[in-house]
């Protein structure tokens, strides 16, 4: 009996047993369509059954969560029939799991009318139906009649946006609703996996009427302020009309409809201002879910509209929940690549120095003042009189001009979002290798008021010939290449650069003082290992280390990481954060757990590093890691190395806790050096000549050394730690809130590289280092 059989006997039969070895099955050895038997006898799993048959229903429901099975015939009717029991037995079913069957069925299609029957029958008995675009696709398998009283039943007292929703899905073929029975949910704040909204996108009918829908609530929004329609605090709309209309506004959004710019400027304002002076809104409900909507497919126009009902918005409590959200849409937008470079220019206009463009910039008079907003590397409000810049904003403009005041500092501020969402989605194209048309590159990056001065600062490839990429810094070169319109430009990267390429364009930013948005020439590689060759489809190049838990959390959430939370709680000794790479394609996951408290934070420990391809009909499949794009591997590894190197307490100078922390604490704090270390040593070996106390540094393997009057002092490039000659005496300095010397040239953002130069500065003038404790460790070996 081979193993798919006997596992089947398992999850059928109480009476079988299980050797020891299968009670946690690898099932990457039964095929697909046996994982789809397998599949259906574990859905049909009596809800008391005891371990081990348990244990074989979640390791077969966690391998088709990996991979998609396959149904044969009597499998998709077993799976009908399981759904019947279930609403009998348990009072629901989730029916888009037999529809999903079906999609995936390896023969031609069994009769279900009959099981499909009893399905729609039991769902019109209830008082509400959780999954309606999954009942009618079941209701078209049992016949017309059962059709038209599925329909007659959902378009009951919902009002006309919801009716033309039901009326739309049952005229549609059954694939069409087998594939929007995808994105249909229980409760709107649940959102499916992307993949299963893009299926959704391709169906022209529901895209016709995801437009009426929208327009028709932006018509009745009109209606309420005008008076037409009596005005009610939220009940503009019913719950029921905010989730259909949450999918409309998705699919539209994921589709970047060209009409949805203009909707925004009526529906927003409409759902969250009362026509009254009334601190209500019209539907604070519809108002979250586009908001909600834009966390799953951001547009740069729909997060505008947003922040501006923020700023007008009456009720106290919901610019303080608006917030909340757009920092999470604001990531979202930034790994959305095909449409974050879409930046408005806000009235800016391009300035010019010395008869060479800069940033932009943008004046409004206030009285005999003039403001002025000025965009380099981030935007600054400043004022003058008389063409004379003034220090503070002067008395007159305070008291007469407080209406414009507040609206230039919030300016100010959307443009700084704009600005740090513009690097995040450039950073986030490398997965995606995103490649631009030259001449809309030119116009609307390269020479835009507000992108410019970031853009300028990066190298750029652009095709001059087909198949010959030309690599340029905007910055340095007084002039771009001649190419058509229509040649492509992409963001230029280390890992498909020749070693000697990668120092020559390090050494000109060292040379030009050209600080760059992100680190760009700096960018640490990570290739392949032999190591990661041998084991296969798993790293461990970042396991095994004692990381701040709740740093680490934060770090996730700003790189675009999904993760839960871990704690000493049920389910909560250990996760997977993972992030999805490559326009979607890929996802890696970094798996951890919950290690101990440290005070008042908390440990964790991290462990392996593995990546999924997107297989046929959205599921994951893990991939070996030697089938990982090289340029995906390397950016998620690189994120990966942020996470470990930041958080680590390896780089706490003061850990003083035992037990195995402190043994990690003294293998990790001097350990070699990471990829990320490494490109800080890069950067101190062409920086240090040109710092004051040059003659007194030196580069050792992984240290810094540094010579001062009353020792010689090895700074760790990863932890930043220091150890003293000749003994080797571990020395202790706790950086102060802020780190390093304003006066040195950085060519990228670095706190460990700015902590190393600032540790360096002071030791090599000890005899000038007044901090007792310091200096009590010092002269104690000296």
């Amino acid at each position: 009996m081979n193993l798919a059989a006997r596992l089947t006997r398992a999850l059928t039969d109480p009476d079988f047993t299980l050797g020891e070895d299968e009670r946690h099955p690898d099932l990457s050895q039964v095929s697909d369509e046996e994982l789809g038997s397998l599949f259906v006898a574990a859905h049909r799993l009596d809800a008391s059954a005891t371990y081990p048959r348990t244990a074989v229903r979640f390791a077969v429901e966690d391998a088709a969560r990996q991979r998609q099975p396959r149904y044969t015939p009597d499998a998709c009717r077993r799976m009908f029939e399981a759904l019947v029991e279930q609403c009998q037995e348990r009072g629901g079913a989730d029916l888009t799991l037999g529809l999903g069957a079906l999609e995936h069925c390896t023969g031609p299609l069994p009769d279900l009318s009959e099981p499909a029957r009893a399905l729609v029958g039991f769902w019109l008995e209830r008082d509400s139906v959780r999954q309606p675009y999954a009942l009618l696709a079941v209701a078209a398998l049992a016949g017309d009649g059962h059709l038209r009283a599925a329909v007659e039943r959902l378009t009951r007292e919902v009002g006309p946006i919801v009716a033309d929703e039901i009326t739309v899905i049952a005229g549609l073929t059954p694939t069409e609703q087998t594939l929007l029975s995808g994105i249909d949910r229980d409760h709107r704040f649940v959102s499916p996996l992307a993949h299963l909204w893009r299926r959704s996108a391709d169906s022209p009918a529901y895209v016709a009427f995801a437009r009426r829908a929208l327009e028709a609530a932006a018509d009745r929004t009109d209606a309420i302020r005008t008076g037409e329609i009596p005005y009610r605090a939220d009940k503009a709309f019913g719950d029921r009309e905010v989730t259909s209309l949450g999918q409309a506004l998705r699919v539209a959004l994921l589709r970047d409809e060209p009409w949805l710019p203009e909707l925004f400027e009526r529906l927003l304002p409409g759902v969250a201002l009362a026509p009254t002076a009334a601190r209500t809104l019209p539907s604070q409900a519809l108002l979250y879910e586009v908001v909600r909507a834009a966390e799953d497919f951001p547009t740069p126009e729909l997060v505008a509209a947003i922040r501006t009902v923020r700023r007008t918005v009456r009720h106290a409590g919901v610019p303080k929940q608006l917030d909340k959200m757009l920092k999470k849409v604001d990531a979202a937008l930034a790994e959305r690549t095909e449409v974050a470079l879409r930046l408005p220019r806000m009235g800016f206009e391009t300035a010019s120095t010395g008869g060479s463009a800069v940033g932009g910039v943008l004046r409004r008079t206030a009285g005999d003042h003039q403001a002025v907003v000025r965009v380099a590397e981030t935007a600054t409000l400043t004022w003058e009189k008389d063409g004379r810049a003034l220090r503070s904003v002067p008395a007159a403009v305070r008291r007469d001009h407080v209406a414009l005041v507040k609206e230039l500092r919030d300016l100010v501020k959307r443009v700084n979002a704009q600005l740090v969402t513009l690097v995040r989605a450039l950073e986030g194209g490398f997965t995606a290798d995103a490649v631009h048309p030259y001449g809309w590159w030119r116009t609307e990056l390269a020479g835009h008021p507000l992108a410019r001065t970031l853009v300028r600062r990066l190298i750029w490839e652009i095709e001059v010939a087909p198949g010959e990429w030309r690599a340029v810094l905007p910055e340095a070169d007084e002039q771009l290449p001649d190419a058509p319109d229509d040649a492509s430009v992409r963001l230029w990267h280390p890992l498909r650069s020749a070693p000697e390429a990668v120092r020559a364009w390090r050494d000109l930013l060292i040379e030009r003082c050209i600080r760059q948005p992100f680190k760009q020439a700096f960018r640490e590689i990570y290739l392949l290992t032999p190591a990661e060759e041998e084991t296969r489809v798993h790293s461990n190049r970042f396991a095994a280390h004692l990381v701040r838990y709740r740093t680490m959390f934060a770090l996730f959430r700003a790189r675009g990481w999904k993760s839960g939370r871990l704690g000493p709680w049920d389910d909560g000794d250990g996760d997977e954060a993972e992030r999805t790479l490559a326009a979607g394609e890929w996802r890696v996951r970094f798996f951890h757990t919950w290690a101990d408290w440290a005070g008042e934070d908390e440990l964790a420990s991290t462990d392996r590093v593995r990546f999924d391809r997107r297989a046929e009909g959205g599921a994951w499949r893990e991939a070996p890691l030697a089938d990982v794009p090289p340029l995906v591997f390397s950016e998620a590894m690189r994120d990966v190395d942020l996470f470990v190197g930041v958080t680590s307490i390896a780089a706490d100078p003061d850990w003083a806790d035992g037990g195995p922390a402190r043994a990690y604490w003294e293998r990790a704090s001097f350990a070699e050096l990471t990829e990320s270390a490494a490109a800080r040593r890069d950067a101190l070996q062409r920086i240090l000549p040109r710092l004051r106390i040059a003659d007194r540094c030196t580069l050792d393997g992984r240290f810094l050394v540094v010579r001062g009057d009353l020792r010689t002092y090895r700074i760790h490039l990863g932890s930043g730690n220091i150890l003293m000659e000749p003994d080797a005496a571990y020395l202790c300095i706790v950086p102060a809130r802020r780190t390093g010397d304003g006066k040195v040239f950085l060519p990228f953002e670095d706190d460990r590289l700015s902590l190393v130069l600032s540790k360096a500065m002071l030791l090599a003038a000890d005899t000038e280092i007044t901090d007792e404790s310091i200096l009590m460790q010092i002269k104690r070996g000296a």
